[in-house]
């Protein structure tokens, strides 16, 4: 076996064990062997992540300090980034199986993430109302406090960098507890951080939801939370935050519709199609997992789409040439394996795919037809690469269809027709609506769900608004 790694939290820039001396594994999906050692969280290490982030925030420089010059340090930390890339691209793919060039992408998004917040709280500018009263009010927005941010484990870097970027861009102290199956790269991320901040602004705090997750969210000392993860554990977090009347942000789960009118470009469909449900192994809460085809092209694009999920090239998530890999934990590939496993039960077929034999973590691309409505693998949230397929022959039915869920997060449409393009996406019930396209992001825009997709938005103006307390400031100029 390899030298096995350590990951410690990272609190007042150095990287700390926990009090109790407790750690834990972390396991490579791939080779499904443990390749690192976890420092576990205890009440005790959030207290002092807590206590480092409230002091850095209460008497440190960071809330203080002028908007260029954070913006010229969060800068220094991409350029950090970028020169590190190899490396945290390296550990995503070690931590959760996922494809390295994708790992890569991953990176230059999470870069990407921090020059943009680092910008708009530069350059932004508050609103200004002269009254006919004889006073003048305009607005400021200061930073709320301290943040707790909790990141999920399927894309560990890029969404944590996602909630820290725009906390400390806007002059706030952040603990980020990265998800505990894939703490790596966060980890990495905090001692290059340490290279650039004053203590206490980004503290990187590992462990489960119990007791390092609830003691951050249950704490008075907690401005702002921010997470992203299953839409149980947000109504859990929300609870938790009412205690204290902290706001939260809440990107939760997903049942994405993919529709496919009969005017679609075939090959931009199906390639789109393939993206929204098997990139990442379908541990997108984005995902096109539920796929409405027009029945004039159906049996087309259902062969076609076929080959195109036979094709994708398996392997080792280190090759640059694999596109498509493991499931990121023996716990997720048992859950996805289960839906697999009793599609005939529930009154479907699977076209293509299933469960790999060779007792590694992974659930091939499937694709399942004539399955009914109600049954569990149209309904829930699956998280793996497996897509349900069903024709439909007009507009209104499928946007029913699509409607019909709990779920809101996300949408997808691919038609010729501009019309029926505006229209269809003005009826649809999404956060975020892709007409013949698949994950593309302008962070200027609302990004967050309806329903049990969750709470809030997070995006340019939204995410000022989040992680700062606007404030109204009047004026009188007229004595008279």
């Amino acid at each position: 076996m390899s030298e096995i790694s350590f990951f410690g939290h990272i609190i007042d820039n150095e990287e700390v064990e926990s009090i109790d001396g407790k750690r834990f594994d972390t396991i490579n999906p791939w080779t499904r062997e443990k390749w690192g050692e976890v420092a576990e969280a205890g009440e005790k290490d959030a207290e002092r992540a807590i206590i480092s982030a409230r002091k850095a925030f209460d008497e440190g420089p960071w809330p203080r300090m002028g908007r260029t010059e954070r913006a010229r340090l969060i800068h220094r930390l991409a350029d950090l980034m970028e020169e590190n890339a190899d490396e945290l691209a390296r550990l995503d793919a070690m931590d959760m199986g996922k494809p390295i060039t994708q790992a890569k992408h991953d990176v230059a998004r999470s870069v990407w993430n921090f020059r943009f917040f680092a910008d708009h709280q530069r350059d932004h500018v508050g609103e200004v109302m002269p009254m006919d009263s004889g006073h003048h009010t305009y607005t400021e927005y200061g930073p709320a406090g301290v943040v707790a941010a909790i990141s999920p484990w399927n894309f560990p870097l890029m969404m944590a960098t996602w909630k820290i970027a725009p906390a400390i861009a806007w002059g706030n102290t952040c603990i980020i507890k990265p998800a505990e199956d894939t703490p790596a790269s966060v980890n990495y991320l905090g001692k290059l951080a340490a290279q650039v901040f004053p203590p206490g602004v980004l503290n990187v705090l590992n462990g489960f939801g119990v007791p390092a997750g609830s003691t951050l969210t249950g704490d008075w000392r907690v401005d702002r939370i921010t997470f992203t993860g299953e839409s149980t554990t947000g109504r859990i977090i929300m609870g938790a935050a009412a205690t204290h009347l902290a706001p939260v942000s809440l990107e939760l789960g997903g049942k994405g519709a993919n529709i496919v009118f009969e005017d679609a470009e075939m090959d931009n469909a199906i390639y789109w199609a393939g993206e929204a449900i098997f990139r990442n192994a379908g541990q997108v809460c984005l995902a096109g997992s539920r796929l409405f085809v027009h029945e004039d092209i159906y049996e087309e694009f259902l062969e076609r789409f076929q080959a195109r999920a036979e094709s994708m090239r398996f392997g080792d998530p280190l090759d640059p040439a694999t596109e498509f890999s493991c499931l990121a934990s023996e716990e997720h590939y048992r859950k996805v394996k289960s839906y697999v496993d009793t599609v005939e039960e529930q009154g479907g077929r699977i076209l293509t795919g299933g469960v790999s034999d060779d007792g590694s973590w992974v659930v091939k691309p499937t694709i399942i037809v004539d399955l009914p409505y109600e049954a569990t693998q149209y309904c829930q949230e699956i998280f793996g690469p497996v897509v349900v397929v069903n024709k439909f022959s007009s507009e209104d039915e499928v946007v029913h269809l699509a409607n019909d869920t709990a779920y809101g997060l996300n949408a997808m449409l691919f038609t010729e027709n501009l019309s029926r393009a505006h229209r269809v996406a003005s009826r649809l019930k999404a956060g975020t609506v892709w007409v013949n396209c698949f994950f593309i992001r302008d962070l200027r825009t609302p990004f967050g769900g309806v329903g049990d997709s969750g709470v809030g938005r997070e995006g340019g103006n939204f995410s000022r608004e989040f992680f700062t307390e606007p404030k109204a400031v009047v004026m009188q100029i007229d004595r008279g």
